[in-house]
């Protein structure tokens, strides 16, 4: 995705770059630079100076047709970051024009990145382009979620208009572990199909790499013990209920979602996450003071 001036007659075009280091036992945000209306809050360390927690800012509040976002972020050995936002990402009704959000991450050896947005929410006639690359080298690890909701079922409204494209690229020393692409356009069959969405706005995965395979069962285990009752979409003729997965390939844990809401979707990925957590990198969950505003 190419960026030029921090202003453009059609859209916003934003640009920010981070470079994480490790300090002795500190992981600290040795470097960042931006370009327009893309910022990050100052880091902080409610779990100790080893890891550091960031907030990725889109001052503006919504993304629209034109507009170019671009995250480049890298962690530099041994450091362990945890990126999230604290909000959901809005992308508006386009005039016709692509809305583009590119993410690349390079994780170095020995370090660790947790990367948690909030879920993207796209509006009737957003046109979007998304894109996320991770780089892993070495004995890197990687611990992230994406979540996008089609349409706005809280307001009635469903995705009529529009189309999103989503690409996630993980890669490890110049060799896939995991490539996705998702092209969602309204009036699509995979709308509705049940090879496809189901009639569900709210798709979502999450990935860990390096997971031991007796946490798949006790992810599921886990989920079915809080008993929690599945609801279809409103106002759709789908009767199927929402679906969560898990499943493991490689040592690439993959945990997915799709049903009628982010706020189930984000329960089941922080369930799977306060897991996860303690398992891989020793830690125990700190979930982020944003979540809950």
């Amino acid at each position: 995705m190419t960026l030029a001036a921090a202003t453009s007659p059609t859209g916003w075009l934003a640009q920010l770059t981070l470079d994480f280091q490790c300090r002795n036992t500190r992981t600290v945000l040795e470097r960042r630079s931006h370009q327009g209306p893309l910022q990050v809050q100052r880091p902080f360390y409610p779990e100790g100076e080893s890891v550091c927690h960031v907030a990725l800012l889109h001052p503006p509040g919504g993304v629209v047709g034109g507009d170019e976002l671009r995250i480049d972020a890298s962690l530099g050995r041994g450091a362990h970051a945890l990126v999230t936002t604290p909000a959901a990402g809005k992308f508006y009704r386009s005039a016709g024009s692509f809305a583009r959000q590119a993410q690349l991450l390079t994780v170095a050896p020995s370090a660790t990145l947790e990367w948690l947005p909030q879920e993207n929410i796209l509006y009737s006639g957003a046109r979007v382009h998304a894109l996320t690359h991770v780089e892993l080298q070495g004995d890197a690890r990687f611990l992230g979620w994406e979540i996008f909701c089609l349409g706005r079922p809280a307001a009635g409204e469903t995705f009529k208009a529009g189309e999103y494209r989503q690409d996630f690229e993980l890669w490890r020393d110049d060799e896939p572990l995991y490539l996705e692409q998702g092209r969602y356009a309204s009036g699509d069959p995979v709308l509705d199909a049940p090879w496809g969405l189901r009639g569900q706005p709210v798709s979502a995965t999450l990935i860990c790499t390096d997971s031991p395979l007796g946490l798949v069962d006790a992810i599921r285990a886990k989920w079915d013990a809080l008993k929690l009752p599945s609801r279809p979409l409103p106002d759709s003729s789908a009767s199927d209920s929402e679906l969560a997965t898990v499943s493991q390939l490689d040592g690439v844990l993959i945990c997915r979602y799709l049903g009628p809401s982010t706020a189930r979707a984000r329960q089941f990925f922080t369930v799977a996450w306060g897991l996860l957590r303690p398992a891989l990198f020793g830690r125990p969950p700190c979930p982020s003071r944003f979540w809950n505003t």
